[in-house]
């Protein structure tokens, strides 16, 4: 399995913490940005933090960052400058963690998958104070969190600041631990995607979960056909995730994702089980069956 080494201590750490969801599916407001709309949505549902799949909306103006090599010792790969679409943009999907800064301010991490006005498909990091929704219809589905919210948190190993699942004060609301009919999980570098949330259902006595959400990177790619894609820096979305249970009972992850990589390149594919380390961090919610 590949490996990236970044300028701070390693981890291996995965962050879990119980919830308990709230699923909604809404239209989102148009003529604000997509921070905004996703902030009202939430807060209708009384929640600080969540994990969403958008599809559809037309965006205008529209900003996003690339992946990217680092022009510094001081991060082991980057983000790209900005870019600002000429012209509105089409989602065909997209995933996001929503929740909040150190501040308790909204923030989100989103990648998205979309189309520009010429037809062609893009793939990368929205800026979300900068993309204004102009057209309907966008569809969100909602999974709000109760008992913990992403929290951007100052990271050691990769000296990024990134979303991390913090217990907040209704963690009352969410299951103890062996009962949580959820978890939020934020994985660290180097981690294999597949069998650490294998892992984290085998902890909690689960053999079978679906993923929500899914924002994160990996080294490059393995994909369960075979297909490699070897740039090592990449975005990659979830387009949908699930653990089954195997011919023994043990929990097995089938997960399908987008993801671009540095030099433009754009993937779509199962990803290869114990193949898959974690670039910088990936955010989702496991809800158990």
């Amino acid at each position: 399995m590949r490996h990236i080494q970044h300028p701070g201590p390693a981890a291996l750490h995965t962050s879990v913490v119980p919830v308990t969801l709230t699923p909604r599916e809404v239209q989102l407001r148009s003529g604000v940005t997509l921070l905004d709309a996703l902030h009202e949505a939430m807060a209708a549902l009384n929640a600080r933090s969540g994990v969403a799949r958008l599809h559809g909306g037309r965006f205008f103006p529209f900003a996003y960052a690339m992946p990217a090599l680092s022009r510094t010792p001081e991060h082991a790969v980057y983000f790209s400058d900005r870019f600002d679409a000429a012209e509105p943009v089409s989602f065909e999907a997209a995933t996001v963690t929503f929740g909040v800064r150190a501040d308790g301010r909204p923030w989100l991490h989103c990648h998205a998958d979309w189309r520009s006005a010429d037809g062609q498909r893009h793939c990368g990091h929205v800026l979300p104070e900068d993309a204004v929704l102009i057209e309907a219809p966008a569809r969100a589905e909602l999974w709000a969190l109760h008992g913990a919210a992403f929290t951007v948190v100052a990271d050691d190993e990769t000296r990024f600041s990134l979303f991390k699942p913090l217990p907040m004060d209704d963690a009352s609301t969410a299951a103890p631990p062996d009962q949580a009919l959820a978890v939020a999980v934020r994985l660290s570098p180097n981690q294999d995607v597949c069998s650490t949330l294998e892992a984290v259902c085998r902890a909690h006595g689960r053999s079978t979960a679906t993923l929500r959400g899914g924002v994160g990177s990996t080294v490059g790619a393995v994909f369960d056909d075979g297909r490699i894609v070897e740039p090592f820096v990449t975005e990659t979305l979830v387009r949908q995730g699930r653990i089954v249970a195997d011919a023994d009972g043990q929990p097995r992850a089938e997960i399908d994702v987008t993801m671009v990589d540095y030099l433009g390149g754009q993937h779509q594919g199962r990803l290869a089980r114990g193949q898959n380390p974690v670039l910088v961090t990936f955010e989702l919610v496991l809800a158990f069956d």
